[in-house]
C-alpha cells in the first residue's frame, strides 16, 4: 500500500468514527490496566460485566490488595483463566504499591515488568491512559494489517513496527482503536464485510466479498 493510500485509509476510518474509544469500561489508568489484563481470551462485554461491580470497590492498587485474591477470584470467575488473572492482578497491584507509589507508570518497560502484562497490554495502557502514539497489535489489528496490505508482517512485533513506520503522525493517536474496531466489526476473521467497508477500494485483499460498495470511492 502506497503512502498516499495509507493516508486515505486512515482518513476514511476517521470519517466513519472521528473519536474512537476503547470498548472496555474503566475509570482510571489502574482500572484500565486491570481490564486489559482480564480481556485476554475474553470479550470486552464479558469483562465489563465482571468489572462493573469490581471497580466499584477496588479502583486502586491499595483497594485491590484489601479486597484480596479470593474475593477477586469470585468477582471475575465468569472470565476465562480467572484463577491466573486474579493471581496476576493481586501481584501487579502489590508491585504498583511497592515500586510506583500506587500509580501506573507511563513507561513500557515498567509496565511489562508487571505480572500478566505483555507488550500488547502495555501499549494499550500507554495509548489509552497516557496518550502515547503507539499501536497495540491484537488479533484484529494483526489481521487488518496483513489482509489489507497496510502493514503486513509475520509476527505482532513486525506488524507493530511497520504500522508505526507507515502510519502518518496525524493518525497515530487513534490508529490503535480504528484498526481494532475495523477488524472487530467490518474486517472480520471468517468473512470480511466488504460491502460496507469504507476502505474496500484501497484494500489489497484478493478475496474480497461481493458487494455494491467495493468500487465506491469516498
Amino acid at each position: 500500500m502506497t503512502p498516499a493510500a495509507i493516508d486515505a485509509f486512515y482518513a476514511r476510518l476517521a470519517a466513519a468514527n472521528p473519536q474512537p474509544k476503547s470498548e472496555l469500561s474503566y475509570q482510571n489508568a489502574f482500572t484500565l490496566l486491570v481490564a486489559v489484563v482480564l480481556s485476554a481470551q475474553a470479550t470486552d462485554a464479558g469483562v465489563n460485566r465482571a468489572t462493573s461491580g469490581l471497580f466499584a470497590v477496588a479502583d486502586t492498587p491499595a483497594k485491590m490488595l484489601a479486597l484480596g485474591e479470593e474475593s477477586l477470584r469470585q468477582r471475575i470467575k465468569t472470565i476465562g483463566l480467572f484463577n491466573t488473572k486474579a493471581k496476576n492482578i493481586i501481584a501487579l497491584s502489590q508491585l504498583l504499591q511497592d515500586r510506583h507509589g500506587g500509580q501506573v507508570p507511563c513507561d513500557r518497560e515498567a509496565l511489562q515488568a508487571l505480572p500478566g502484562v505483555g507488550r500488547k497490554t502495555a501499549n494499550v495502557v500507554l495509548n489509552v491512559a497516557f496518550g502515547v502514539p503507539t499501536i497495540a497489535v491484537d488479533t484484529h489489528v494483526f489481521r487488518v494489517a496483513n489482509r489489507t496490505g497496510l502493514a503486513p508482517g509475520k509476527t505482532p512485533e513486525q506488524v507493530e513496527a511497520r504500522l508505526l513506520a507507515r502510519t502518518p503522525p496525524a493518525w497515530l493517536p487513534h490508529a490503535h482503536h480504528w484498526l481494532i474496531l475495523h477488524g472487530r466489526y467490518v474486517c472480520k476473521a471468517r468473512k470480511p464485510d466488504c460491502s460496507v467497508c469504507p476502505v474496500a477500494s484501497l484494500c489489497l485483499f484478493e478475496g474480497k466479498t461481493a458487494g455494491p460498495m467495493l468500487a465506491v470511492e469516498c
